[in-house]
């Protein structure tokens, strides 16, 4: 089985900065919003989609209550826009009404937002309050098997979560999955990859699926 700790430690030295591939310049509720759209669309896509949703809606209390039909437009590019316009303008009230426009930080509020799962609230967790939290995501499935940190035959976001959780120390975890993500883009796509050009190599199981 691969060793985590040495494993973080060469993510850490190949990507010093781990940083959110969201562009939410620091704005909780920018980071909620943009996490509910990425879901089945690029985070290229949300960046450049949000750069206008943002700049029509620059406040959590306008977004929260602003025309479906508006905000469908601006996002129909990233996919299921109906349901992503309604999700995100719904959280955004709920934030606005209930939370004074802040972001809770407790896990089992951030899962009653809608449109919030265990990955969007995970990164939440991380990004904006520091906390442990390991976003199983599928470049984080797809590369923690294939490095060998997790069984091949776990493949749920909610048992690799669990698996890593366990193996990386709680002030890495964030960065963590951050950093293999920009590993995965590129070394290790889901098609492509060479590992003799890899920097992990010797870290690596090389699981082939």
């Amino acid at each position: 089985m691969a060793n985590a700790a040495a494993i973080t430690e060469k993510l850490k030295e190949l990507y010093p900065e781990a940083l959110c591939a969201l562009k939410y310049n620091g704005e909780p509720w920018r980071l909620l919003v943009m996490a509910r759209l990425s879901a089945q669309c690029t985070d290229e896509r949300v960046n450049a989609v949000c750069t206008h949703l943002f700049e029509r809606f620059p406040t959590v209390q306008s977004l929260a209550y602003a025309p479906s039909e508006q905000v469908e437009g601006l996002i129909y590019s990233c996919g299921l826009y109906k349901v992503k316009a309604r999700d995100i303008t719904a959280a955004c009230r709920i934030l606005v009404e209930e939370y004074g426009g802040k972001l809770p930080s407790e896990m089992d509020v951030l899962l009653s937002l809608p449109g919030v799962g265990r990955k969007i609230a995970n990164l939440l967790r991380g990004d904006i309050y520091g906390m442990p939290a390991i976003v199983a995501d599928t470049h984080c499935i797809r590369i923690s098997r294939r490095m060998g940190l997790v069984p091949a035959d776990r493949k749920t976001p909610e048992a690799v979560e669990k698996i890593l959780s366990e193996k990386i120390a709680e002030n890495e975890q964030s960065d963590f999955c951050h950093r293999i993500v920009l590993l995965g883009r590129e070394y290790c796509p889901a098609r492509g990859y060479d590992c003799k050009t890899c920097p992990m190599n010797a870290l690596c199981d090389k699981v082939v699926f």
